[in-house]
């Protein structure tokens, strides 16, 4: 636990030092420091997001591949009262990120016009406090079952969290879906897409999975976690990361294909926006780099059993996630080609060293694997 503790002030003051930055910055340009303040925030909340549905699945599914990654999605999701908060900047910057939101919008345009039932201020930010709601208790409750169930080894304790985590999937695809409705998709008003929901959760495990394989590499050769971590169960996480890069690309395949063929000229110039310029060379980055260069290297049984190659991998998909936040939010404020704004940098970092410092700190309350875990016993046997 010492190395955890000896990370948690250096993230933190990362995280301080970017956020004073992004700070005397809004003073400036408010516009530009809530626009970049929301990718670094969609970043990180992805990963918090997506750990609480993989570790909705583990108490479902069961797997050993689950119980030694358990500590880390839980710390993840512990996180979220933390996004709550840091969710202001966003709350109180509505009217600069959202077209819908300028005032006096629906007078001039009938799309917003007719969507304004939903699109509207006060409604945005009630479904907001609505979904953090939903999340924190769900949070709450699945950390509380999961030390009651070290403390008591009660079986009845372990099938309460299975029920629980049945009725998180469900509320989770929900929120989610709704969630990436409100913050990203409404960036442009103009633009809909049904699958959408589907690609940010596809996005959001994607996330989880490359944050814990690194992390829990990093605690074997700390030599944290003893010999509880074995060869198969470092195969099943790499098998896991090549499903979602799959489910990922497949997802962003169909919402293509489907929005292409059908030859609607509001949605085709969402993608139109994404291929011009420089964000044409950020689209092919991701299919190259954000699927197939993973795709062949995670085919490979050895290199998903060996730790370095499986967590560097991992490492690269996370890049690659906050390379395709930019290309899903940026375009819509940039139309006419590629821009990266240095904030665009310093916003992630802001986010994620605050996020990274309450991580470790959760992280290191607990031990690093569970007591009573029937999933942990089938790994070691």
């Amino acid at each position: 636990m010492r190395t955890l503790t000896h990370m948690q002030p250096r993230a933190l003051m990362v995280g301080v030092v970017a956020l004073v930055a992004c700070g005397l910055w809004a003073l400036v340009d408010p516009v530009q420091a809530v626009r970049s303040y929301l990718v670094g925030y969609l970043f990180w909340l992805g990963i918090a997001l997506g750990s609480l549905a993989i570790l909705s699945i583990h108490h479902v599914a069961g797997g050993a591949w689950g119980a030694v990654i358990r500590r880390p999605l839980e710390a993840a999701i512990r996180t979220l009262p933390l996004l709550a908060v840091l969710f202001v900047p966003i709350a109180s910057g509505v009217t600069l990120l959202y077209e819908w939101a300028h005032p006096g919008a629906a007078e001039h345009d009938p799309v917003i016009a007719a969507k304004a039932v939903y699109l509207n201020v006060p409604f945005f930010l009630a479904r907001a406090a609505t979904y953090f709601t939903a999340w924190i208790l769900l949070a709450h409750f699945l950390n509380r079952l999961s030390l009651e169930q070290d403390r008591t080894n009660d079986p009845v304790t372990t099938r309460r969290l299975e029920m629980l985590s049945r009725g998180a999937l469900v509320a989770y695809g929900l929120t989610v879906t709704f969630a990436a409705i409100d913050w990203v998709m409404s960036l442009e008003p103009h633009w809909f897409s049904m699958i959408f929901g589907l690609l940010i959760m596809g996005a959001q495990g994607l996330s989880a999975f490359a944050f814990a394989i690194p992390v829990l590499v990093y605690l074997r050769e700390s030599g944290l976690l003893g010999e509880a971590v074995r060869p198969q169960q470092m195969r099943d996480l790499g098998s896991f990361l090549l499903a979602f890069v799959m489910i990922w690309a497949y997802l962003a395949l169909s919402q293509l294909l489907i929005i292409w063929s059908a030859n609607l000229p509001e949605e085709i110039s969402w993608y139109l926006r994404r291929s011009v310029g420089g964000w044409r060379w950020i689209a092919t980055s991701l299919v190259v780099f954000h699927f197939a260069v993973p795709f062949f290297v995670l085919l490979s049984r050895r290199n998903k059993q060996r730790g370095i190659i499986l967590a560097t991998v991992a490492l690269w998909l996370l890049f690659g996630r906050w390379l395709e936040m930019l290309w899903l939010v940026v375009p819509s404020y940039e139309p006419d080609g590629f821009s990266l704004h240095v904030l665009d940098v310093v916003a992630p970092l802001a986010v994620g060293g605050v996020w990274l410092w309450a991580f470790c700190r959760n992280l290191a309350r607990h031990p690093l694997l569970p007591q009573h875990d029937p999933a942990l016993a089938e790994g070691a046997g």
